[in-house]
């Protein structure tokens, strides 16, 4: 093949990828990005983190996320970190991952002392107004595994996802997973069984501005009757995953 051909052949691709819709190019773009299994395998992350990967399913976490190079990222109420690396990995050196905590904690401390990161950044801010106003909005806000904690404590959650949305730029997405309760249930297995109600989520979610825009179930188990916590099941619990965007002007 001549390397005039060669060169329209490469041109025409690149033009019909960008007139793809965005959720579509994001998926054709994520082709030719790095290999989601080749960041799993990266020596930052540690023994504890590949060992919970089983269960929490990064790769597809990435996807449903739609991840790319260069992208910001704030990672809502972060614990040990595991799910803020994992998105520094994605962001790669050209992003910024901000992982937000409402106090130090030791193991994410631990974790970036040992493993440094320039794109990755604590944030220690209350869940009610967790993002700088005069920082750059992000791209991306993730919430995983933490929205039900978060409603038995005393924040006030209406603000909480007013402070998300308003941390994103037009057109971004808010990430939200957890372990499901029974229907209707509401806040009522929160605490005793760290479990929240799906559809009591979406509606709070959506109350702050969010429209909903797709679910996913890579860490759906039908077989799970949403009766203990997540830790005393010898199976993996029931989570919904929930992509939301804050719709642009």
């Amino acid at each position: 093949m001549s390397q005039p051909r060669v060169r329209r052949i490469v041109i025409l691709s690149m033009l019909a990828a960008m007139a793809l819709p965005w959720p579509a190019r994001a998926a054709a773009d994520a082709a030719t990005d790095a290999d989601p299994a080749a960041l799993l395998a990266s020596p930052l992350r540690t023994d504890d983190d590949r060992k919970a990967d089983a269960g929490r399913h990064p790769i597809e976490l990435l996807r449903f996320a739609q991840v790319q190079p260069g992208m910001s990222v704030l990672d809502v109420s972060a614990g040990g970190g595991y799910t803020a690396q994992l998105m520094a990995l994605a962001a790669g050196p050209e992003g910024k991952v901000w992982a937000q905590v409402e106090q130090r904690r030791p193991m994410l401390d631990k974790r970036l002392t040992a493993h440094p990161q320039p794109q990755l950044a604590v944030l220690v801010r209350p869940f009610e107004d967790l993002f700088p106003a005069d920082a750059p909005r992000v791209d991306l806000v993730t919430l995983v595994l933490s929205y039900h904690d978060i409603a038995y404590s005393t924040v006030d959650r209406a603000k909480l996802n007013a402070a998300m949305f308003a941390a994103l730029k037009p057109g971004g997405h808010l990430v939200l997973v957890d372990h499901a309760a029974k229907a209707g249930t509401g806040t009522a297995d929160a605490k005793r069984l760290h479990r929240i109600d799906e559809q009591l989520v979406r509606q709070e979610v959506e109350a702050a501005g969010f429209v909903f825009e797709a679910d996913s179930d890579f860490l759906r188990n039908p077989g799970d009757p949403r009766e203990q916590a997540f830790f005393d099941m010898k199976q993996p619990a029931d989570r919904f995953a929930l992509r939301f965007v804050r719709p642009r002007p």
